[in-house]
């Protein structure tokens, strides 16, 4: 448990690190969130900075969430605490210290924390959501799309072996849930004809 703890605030440490806003301002002297969408994770970074510090934010984004179970797992921390760990990391990053407990929507950082817990399902995802962005051009459906068919796949793929099945399904269901609130705005957008489309420069 002590262990745990100690990576419980490591975990939200890494998540609560704002990678876009300081991107933003380092590179443009810019505050993205003041700017269109005004998230402050990698789509609207992509936006705003241009394509590559979008995917620098992406990158690093997703490392927020799979470098905490990683150093954890390594000193021996699993089963359900690993999974709580990235659920943590998830919240840091959605409630982050460095922005008035405000951050972005999770995708990313959720993105990096099942693919420590369950690589082959992020995989599978990852198609998904190029599918359903490649078609419909709205990076928000790819989201909500992946996140409604994570607690799924998570029941029938494998799993890392320093996770626990049921518990992760749990997590997987709530961390779903969770994204597709975050979009509530992005997904009435769609339903009125007004979200943004995603175009590569």
């Amino acid at each position: 448990m002590e262990k745990f703890l100690i990576f419980a605030v490591v975990a939200y440490v890494f998540g609560s690190l704002p990678c876009g806003v300081w991107l933003g301002k380092v590179t443009k002297n810019i505050d993205i969130r003041e700017h269109g969408s005004k998230n402050s994770g990698a789509t609207n970074a992509y936006r705003i900075l241009g394509p590559k510090y979008g995917i620098m934010v992406l990158i690093l984004d997703a490392l927020k969430g799979y470098l905490p179970l990683y150093l954890a797992s390594s000193f021996g921390v699993d089963g359900i605490y690993i999974i709580l760990l990235g659920l943590v990391a998830i919240l840091g990053h959605t409630f982050s210290f460095f922005l008035q407990f405000k951050g972005g929507k999770g995708v990313a950082t959720s993105l990096g924390v099942f693919l420590f817990l369950m690589p082959k399902v992020v995989g599978i995802l990852v198609l998904i959501f190029i599918l359903v962005v490649g078609v419909s051009k709205y990076i928000s459906l790819g989201s909500v799309v992946c996140a409604g068919l994570l607690p799924v796949l998570a029941y029938f793929f494998p799993v890392r072996d320093a996770a626990t099945r049921m518990p992760l399904v749990i997590i997987s269901l709530v961390v779903g849930v969770f994204v597709i609130y975050k979009h509530k705005a992005n997904i009435q957008r769609l339903t009125e004809g007004k979200e943004n489309k995603f175009n590569l420069k």
